[in-house]
């Protein structure tokens, strides 16, 4: 199992679970878009505001989104793509000390984002746009490879599995072994098995139920499972009421072996994490 993941010039050790805050600049997030893209433009002034509350609540990491990939978003063109995550790296690099994750599927936004200072790279189409794997390979970054059924304007229209773990299991074996035959060293890859992402309710939660299968198969796993749509067909909650029971998927998902969780709520799941390792430290002394 691999205990640390060299991100740039930082080192995120994996000894205890990792927050990712999602930082998302773009106007039709489900969550929480518009919130720091205003006007047609990143508005840093807020990104750094926002970036600086989730270090002091217990991020380990700032994920940057320039592209909703909710079910039905519009696409993004590469170049509005670039200005608002270039923009948005350039600005956290210079004034946060953490490490700076980008979430993209596009190459050239994979290389200037490294260019910038990025030291990780989260690709929910697992890197299998035109050139992306080869771009991914170049940078040397840390990478996060999720697993996605169809793509993000058709994919909850009746995604179907055999096996919903055994078949997101192939598919991440099958990936890694792509990284791997392009020169990409392991010991950076992080695999996501994609919550929400062609997947029915159903299919999620016993996604969650059965997370410990894939993590046992040697690369840490990272989740998302922060406000997701999955909650709503138990709770009748819109996103922004969703912080509660974020937690508990999350708190479920480290249980269950996952090491890094991404979510929208840092303090609240920081909180919870700290309670879960206090307890397991205590159990294991």
């Amino acid at each position: 199992m691999v205990n640390a993941i060299t991100c740039g010039a930082r080192t995120l050790s994996l000894s205890h679970p990792r927050i990712m805050g999602v930082l998302n600049v773009t106007p039709d997030s489900f969550s929480d878009g518009g919130r720091l893209y205003r006007d047609g433009r990143v508005d840093t002034d807020a990104l750094l505001v926002r970036a600086e509350q989730m270090l002091a609540e217990g991020a380990d990491i700032l994920d940057v989104g320039g592209e909703s990939t909710r079910p039905g978003a519009a696409a993004v063109s590469e170049t509005e793509e670039l200005d608002r995550v270039v923009t948005a790296v350039e600005a956290l690099v210079q004034h946060c000390d953490t490490i700076i994750s980008v979430d993209t599927s596009t190459p050239k936004v994979m290389t200037e984002s490294a260019r910038c200072g990025a030291g990780l790279l989260n690709d929910v189409r697992g890197f299998r746009r035109p050139q992306a794997l080869q771009a991914a390979a170049n940078t040397g970054l840390a990478l996060c490879v999720m697993h996605m059924q169809g793509q993000p304007d058709t994919m909850q229209t009746a995604p179907t599995y055999a096996d919903v773990v055994h078949d997101i299991s192939e598919f991440l074996r099958q990936r890694l072994a792509d990284l791997s035959a392009v020169g990409i060293d392991l010991d950076r890859v992080i695999i996501d098995p994609g919550f929400g992402f062609g997947k029915t309710a159903e299919q999620n939660f016993e996604l969650l139920a059965r997370l410990g299968e894939l993590c046992t198969k040697g690369q840490p796993v990272l989740v998302g499972l922060s406000r997701k749509s999955m909650i709503s067909s138990v709770l009748d909650r819109p996103p922004e009421q969703r912080i509660y029971a974020s937690v508990a998927l999350a708190l479920m998902a480290v249980e269950r072996g996952a090491r890094i969780v991404r979510v929208h709520d840092v303090a609240a799941t920081f909180d919870a994490l700290s309670m879960w390792q206090t307890l397991s430290q205590g159990q294991q002394s």
